[in-house]
Order: C-alpha cells, then structure tokens, then sequence
C-alpha cells in the first residue's frame, strides 16, 4: 500500500458529531426561548422543520447563490414562519444564540479519541471543513480535536467550498503536500469523496447511514476505528 503522509479531515458528521450536537443546542434554544408556547409546537416539530431549511439553504450557500447571513438568519426566520410567526427579532437571537452555543458541544463519533491517537505520531493531520470559520475553530478546540491537527482549512479562507477541486489545491499547498501523498477522510460523498477524487486525492468514505452509490472510490468504512487497518 501506498505509504501516506498526510490525512486530510472532514470535520462535521464525520469527527464532529453533527447531529446529536445540533439537537442538544436546539434543545437549548428551546428552552430558553419558550418555543413551545410561542409556536404552540413540539420540540421535534420545531427541530425537524429546521432542518429541513437548513439542508435547503446550505444547498444554495454551497452554490454560492445566498451568502453566509442569509444562510444564519433565514434558516431560523423560515422555520418560525412555518408555525405562523414572523418574529425578526426573535429569528435574530435564534441565529445568534445558535452560532454561540453549537461550537461549546463536544459530542464526538464513536472511535474519533482513539483512532486520532493512533495516527497523530504517523502522519500529519489536518482538516477541511465548509463551516462557518467562527464555529469550527471553537468546535475543534472544545471538543478536544485541537492538539491532532496541524492545519485547519475552512472554506471561507479558500474562498470556494467542497466540492470545488480549488479548496483541496488550496489545502495541499497550505499543509505542503503533495496528492498522492494524501488522503481525505469525509461523510459526504459528493462533497468530500468525489471532490477529493477529482483533486487526484484518494478517499475514505465514512459511510455511517450505508448510502448507496456506484462510484468508484479508494476505501468505504462504516466506522472510524477502521481506519486504522487501512492505514496501519
């Protein structure tokens, strides 16, 4: 096999546990702001049509068709529509609270500790994320990630997001690697997989939900910890 010397990270649903860090802020939110007396709804009612604008509105984001704060305040702003409430005001605080609360949740995948901690003395480790660059930081420092990593990449430093071939240009250039000496490890297989690919990067899929998909890719994993067999 060949030898690597630099793996390269998605961070969000692939180290960072995205989801379950998302529902405890939205929680959080929930609470604080009273949300099921003033939408009248459950706090899955209330989670689930957030995502369903959030996953839109980062499509566009993603295309460049909206900018950042559009994308912070309207995720919010829509989801109250959804239950008959215009508040601006409150949609403002939502957006705001939510940028400060995400990033102090730590909640990692299972194996993240334990396969970092076998490829920290082997290799040079950095990551590659499209989040906003105000959270990822905090994200990687609060949740213990900071001390593995030598770059972190975002997006907005790049100037374009994954799954443009420029960001991992870029991210090889940054950590003084070459392609095929480097390996991406991602969740999405558009924007991490087949972006790396397209960079003359090989891949590993952390294909946790099992998606199905005819494209040819280096390795597939359905769990972190065996990343260490394709590695060691």
């Amino acid at each position: 096999m060949r030898k690597y010397k630099h793996i390269f990270f998605d961070l969000d649903r692939t180290l960072w546990d995205f989801e379950k860090n998302s529902e405890a802020t939205f929680n959080d939110l929930y609470l604080i702001y009273n949300i099921e007396e003033i939408l009248g709804c459950k706090f899955t009612e209330f989670f689930n049509n957030y995502k369903i604008h959030n996953i839109a509105l980062w499509e566009l984001y993603r295309k460049g068709e909206i900018k950042k704060d559009f994308l912070s305040l309207n995720r919010f702003l829509y989801t109250l529509n959804d239950f008959g409430n215009n508040n601006l005001a409150l949609a403002q605080n939502l957006a705001k609270d939510y940028i400060a609360i995400s990033p102090q949740k730590n909640l990692l995948f299972p194996h993240t500790i334990e396969t970092l901690d076998f490829l920290k003395d082997k290799y040079q480790l950095h990551i590659i994320t499209n989040g906003f660059i105000e959270v990822q930081y905090k994200k990687i420092k609060n949740s213990g990630l900071e001390k593995y990593f030598s770059n972190t990449i975002t997006s907005e430093e790049a100037g374009v997001q994954k799954p443009a071939k420029h960001i991992f240009d870029y991210s090889l250039q940054k950590a003084n690697a070459m392609p095929n000496e480097s390996i991406m490890i991602g969740d999405d297989l558009q924007t991490d997989i087949l972006g790396a690919k397209n960079a003359g990067i090989d891949q590993i899929f952390f294909n946790i939900d099992n998606i199905s998909h005819n494209e040819e890719i280096t390795h597939e994993i359905d769990s972190l910890i065996k990343i260490i067999d394709i590695l060691n």
